[in-house]
Formats: C-alpha cells, sequence, structure tokens
C-alpha cells in the first residue's frame, strides 16, 4: 500500500518519528502535483485550502485523502476529505486527531488500524478540539503577561510543573508559530475581528510575520 506524503523536510521526519506498522509503503513529495497516481492514500501536511489544491486532491478520492487542515472544516474545504492535527507538537503525539464524514470512518478505522497508529474523531469545527484549547491558553497567558502577572519563563514554569503540559504557553507559541495562533483566534471569533486576542500576541505575530519576508 503506497502512502503519497506531502511535506518538507521538517514534517518528513516528524512522519517518520511515529513509524508505520503493516505494509504501508512511504513516498514523500513536496507538490500534490509530484503525487503518485498509483498512491493508494494521499497525506497533504502542507495542505492550504485554495481551488487549485483541491482540484489536485479530489482526484484521488475515493480514496482516503488526509489534509492538514486545523482551521478549515470539511464543510467549508467542499470535499470529503479527512482533516488532522499536523501543527508542531501536535502530530508526533501518539494520538491522531482527525475529524472524518461518517461514510468514511469505517474506511478509516481500517486504514489506521493497519498501520497501528491511534486516533480520536473530534467534531468538524474550528481548531478540532487540542489547538482550540492551547491556542486559548496561550492568549491568556499574553494577557498575563500584558498585565505583569509574571514573567514568560516563570509562565512556563508554572503550567508546566502545575499542569504537566510538555510545553509552557510561550515556549508552546514559539513551536507552533505565532502566525497561526493568531490567526486561530481569529477564527474562533467567526466574525473575522481579533477583539478577545491579546494585544501583544497580536503584535508579535505580525512581527515575527515581517520577519520572515524580510530574511
Amino acid at each position: 500500500m503506497k502512502l503519497a506524503i506531502v511535506c518538507d523536510e521538517k514534517l518528513k521526519d516528524a512522519f517518520l518519528s511515529k513509524k508505520i506498522k503493516g505494509n504501508a509503503e512511504p513516498c514523500f513529495v513536496s507538490l500534490p502535483q509530484h503525487i503518485p497516481p498509483d498512491a493508494a492514500v494521499v497525506i497533504d501536511l502542507l495542505f492550504e485550502p485554495k481551488p487549485e489544491r483541491i482540484s489536485l486532491l479530489k482526484q484521488f478520492l475515493p480514496r482516503p485523502v488526509f489534509v492538514n487542515s486545523v482551521g478549515d472544516t470539511l464543510a467549508s474545504i467542499g470535499q470529503p476529505f479527512i482533516r488532522i492535527n499536523a501543527w508542531p507538537t501536535f502530530f508526533t503525539r501518539e494520538i491522531i486527531e482527525l475529524a472524518v464524514l461518517p461514510p468514511q470512518e469505517a474506511l478509516v478505522k481500517d486504514l489506521l488500524g493497519e498501520i497501528a497508529w491511534p486516533y480520536v474523531v473530534a467534531p468538524d469545527i474550528v481548531g478540532l478540539i487540542s489547538a482550540r484549547i492551547i491556542v486559548t491558553i496561550i492568549n491568556e497567558a499574553y494577557y498575563a503577561l500584558e498585565e505583569k502577572v509574571s514573567s514568560r519563563e516563570e509562565i512556563d514554569t508554572a503550567m508546566k510543573t502545575g499542569t504537566h503540559y510538555p510545553f509552557g504557553p510561550f515556549e508552546w507559541s514559539r513551536l507552533i508559530g505565532l502566525k497561526k495562533i493568531y490567526d486561530m483566534l481569529v477564527l474562533l471569533r467567526g466574525d473575522n475581528t481579533d477583539a478577545g486576542v491579546s494585544i501583544l500576541l497580536k503584535q508579535e505575530a505580525q512581527s515575527d510575520e515581517i520577519k520572515k519576508i524580510q530574511v
């Protein structure tokens, strides 16, 4: 069974860290145009909900097509893909978080059972489950920093020791990327505004994007 994975080198390493059992044969490509036509499963870890990309991927239906789509729902994408959370630090967890339409649930169960990847089905909502919780916690941590409750380092330490989270909120924000976090918080508002989003978080997210453009 050939698995075609659309990814960059960092996501390739994340994928390989999860191990694959059974007779699955991974094939890594950088663009959906390079997906081999005989791929039994497509996993697009670089997915963007653009019409051209969706058109390329839907050619592989009804074969399972997994897309890394934390913010965009299946309802908004308009295709029976399978959403997964492949954000940094989330994809490498033992359990995969996904959203799937009912007609494909049995297919997902058989496929992920064959490669021995535990998973949990989340509702088809913005952020699935874990991402929407974590970005909200990060936002609250930024509010605490704005109000000079404590330092970044102390808040990170408190969260890790007090809640046994693998990362503190500021540490997690650097690993995920502040632009992803800011965009998710805006999506969760549902009205395309950033009311309720920390001003400091917004400023740092914008600063990070400017630095990327300048590099």
